[in-house]
């Protein structure tokens, strides 16, 4: 067997990425692959170096350094706790789970281990990301009043070399829909400008895509101290669309993740743009994330995105959730699992 052993779990889009990128960074390591649903996979199927179809074959065939989670949502919480109880530190694709009760049920078994858990929000790692994360903890815009993210993007135009309705995506028994695929959005709101109190959301099936999960969603948070993020979340926007606009009292910071750019529009004209990098090659944020997982998994880092960040944007998905049935506004640290 070779120096290093790393196991994904999973054989779709992501999976297979994330099996290439390990090839990349650790070149002299074994990379096996499980399908999610344990099916037989060939090598070839996934790329991989060995298959198993089961994960109980995968942990006995040798310890990995550790795993990467890239099942489908509703299988994570099973596979990540049979890891963790196996002592293999895991990197979970997102979201963390598919419900939030389950997830907080699961809580207990997991925190003892979540310095080796951490879940893969990836934008975190984009260079426009991180210089909007410095600008607006140097207060370079002063008091923030107000937010506007927009996300959206048609849902065919995704993986055109597939049928769209079949995957994850559009799927409610996979954990489909705009709340729990696009949560990026929740992750780095909340990683930008922290916790929020309250929120008004309304979500709706437009008919267009013929699938059985919302396809918009509008959202308002808020919270005690003034601040109001207006969020809109899509699967129908045919030109993509991936915006961060906060307003504050000393000029505008737009952050246009599509272009990996961050603009300031400031008074009297002196608007600039302080960060571009369209060219940025955006598998470099899924090498990154391995690299210094890599280093989480020997206890060398603390992770980037923790379990009670990951059950955060849970928490904020069923608040959500709850304000469009309820058709009222919810109170998000309340809410019961």
């Amino acid at each position: 067997m070779k120096n290093s052993y790393y196991l994904v779990i999973g054989s779709g889009s992501i999976a297979r990425r994330h099996i290439k990128n390990l090839k990349t960074i650790f070149p002299n390591a074994e990379v096996a692959c499980i399908s999610a649903s344990g099916r037989a996979l060939t090598p070839q199927e996934c790329d991989a170096d060995t298959v198993f179809t089961s994960l109980a074959e995968a942990l006995a065939h040798c310890k990995p350094d550790f795993a990467i989670v890239a099942s489908p949502s509703p299988w994570h919480l099973a596979q990540v706790r049979q890891l963790a109880e196996a002592g293999v530190p895991s990197l979970i694709e997102k979201p963390l789970a598919d419900d939030f009760s389950l997830a907080s049920a699961e809580m207990d078994a997991l925190r003892p281990h979540a310095d080796q858990l951490e879940v893969a929000y990836n934008l975190r790692y984009l260079p426009s990301a991180r210089e909007m994360k410095r600008l607006l903890d140097a207060g370079v815009l002063g008091r923030i009043h107000s937010v506007l993210i927009d996300v959206g993007q048609y849902l065919p135009d995704w993986r055109p070399q597939s049928d769209y309705r079949l995957n994850v995506s559009a799927r409610r028994d996979l954990g489909g829909g705009v709340l729990l695929e696009l949560s990026h959005e929740l992750d780095y709101l909340t990683w930008l400008f922290g916790r929020f109190e309250h929120v008004y959301c309304v979500t709706g099936q437009s008919g267009c895509l013929e699938i059985d999960v919302e396809d918009r969603v509008d959202a308002v948070l808020s919270r005690d101290d003034g601040l109001v993020i207006t969020l809109h979340m899509d699967f129908l926007q045919r030109v993509v669309t991936r915006t961060c606009k906060v307003v504050g009292e000393n000029g505008t910071l737009i952050w246009n993740l599509a272009t990996n750019s961050v603009s300031l529009l400031a008074p009297e004209n002196q608007s600039k743009v302080l960060f571009s990098d369209e060219a940025y090659d955006r598998n470099a944020m899924y090498l990154s994330e391995i690299e210094r997982f890599s280093l989480v998994a020997k206890g060398e880092l603390k992770p980037l995105v923790s379990l009670e960040d990951a059950l955060y944007v849970l928490r904020l998905v069923a608040a959500m959730k709850a304000s469009a049935q309820e058709r009222k506004s919810v109170s998000i640290e309340t809410l019961q699992p």
